[in-house]
């Protein structure tokens, strides 16, 4: 495998599409309210990424070193474990990566905000510094969180209400009620992402004393909590698109429950780690495809409405 490659596989590319769905309902959302910049969308979706790899790779690091990888391990093989990545080599690659995090979040803000805008530059300076934090220390370090079962809270937090709230803020330059419901409907879902991923690796992460939720819970707990967090954030879409109903496209997003149905019924019938690791790819994608479908009904109605009184 060349170098490239190599490190390709080890940024994890099959996570980014989850990432980025809080950024495209934030940024279709300031669209609907006609305060959308395609340079800032464009900037707040390299940001994101780049936060995504650099997750990735502190995660790989992470469990890595603390041996947390190992031959018990259901999922694919991580750089680390598998040799072809040295820890050196990674933490190189970590902090060539905050670098490019810091350097793009700058840019971000300062199109989003220019010189107006001090203590709200200053407000995502700090938020963009959690983030990184955030990024870093969930298998990183003595004190990772991610080894405390802390990892869902900072999921749904950075996920649901940090992408959607914050990026609809960088366009708008205001909070509004209307993005609450999506961003939490899309912290829960990725949280269901994260919990999929633990229930997974129960056995390997009761062995390297990795307590997540999952291993805090067990199996059939974590199953339940899993279609709990499913099934809310299902709900919660339908209400808000009744509480903020315009026309029938805002009903756009049901089509994203047809996967999202299946997985339920999966997840309700698994029992072995081999059973809940691919489902780890549905969900993931069909909460991306939630996301672009929510966003899109509310285009296409602006559009449509346009059209209608041109």
């Amino acid at each position: 495998m060349s170098n490239l490659k190599l490190w390709l596989s080890a940024f994890r590319l099959r996570t980014l599409p989850l990432s980025i769905s809080g950024i495209i309902i934030g940024g279709c959302f300031a669209a609907y309210e006609g305060a959308f910049d395609p340079f800032v969308f464009a900037l707040a979706l390299l940001v994101t990424v780049a936060l995504q790899v650099l997750s990735n790779l502190a995660n790989d690091y992470g469990d890595g070193v603390k041996g947390t990888d190992n031959e018990n391990r259901v999922g694919p093989m991580r750089a680390i474990q598998s040799g072809k990545i040295t820890p050196e080599q990674m933490f190189d690659g970590l902090k060539i990566n905050v670098l490019i995090v810091i350097f793009l979040t700058v840019l971000l803000i300062y199109f989003a905000f220019g010189h107006g805008y001090f203590l709200y530059s200053l407000f995502f300076f700090v938020l963009g510094g959690l983030a990184v934090y955030a990024a870093l220390k969930y298998t990183m370090g003595d004190s990772a969180y991610g080894y405390k079962g802390l990892g869902d809270i900072f999921v749904f937090i950075f996920f649901g209400l940090v992408s959607v709230v914050g990026s609809y803020f960088l366009f708008t330059k205001q909070f509004d009620h209307i993005v609450i419901l999506p961003s939490i409907a899309v912290g829960l879902l990725s949280v269901g992402v994260l919990n999929l991923n633990n229930i997974r690796d129960i056995e390997s992460d009761t062995l390297s004393n990795k307590i997540t939720m999952a291993v805090r819970m067990g199996k059939e707990k974590s199953k339940r909590y899993q279609l709990l967090l499913v099934i809310t954030a299902m709900i919660l879409g339908v209400v808000f698109a009744v509480l903020y109903y315009h026309s029938l496209w805002n009903f756009l997003f049901l089509l994203s429950y047809i996967p999202l149905t299946i997985h339920v019924l999966k997840i309700r019938k698994a029992e072995s780690s081999s059973d809940f690791d691919p489902q780890l790819k549905v969900l993931a994608l069909s909460t991306f495809l939630f996301s672009l479908l929510l966003g899109l009904g509310y285009i296409i109605d602006i559009v449509k409405f346009g059209e209608l009184f041109s």
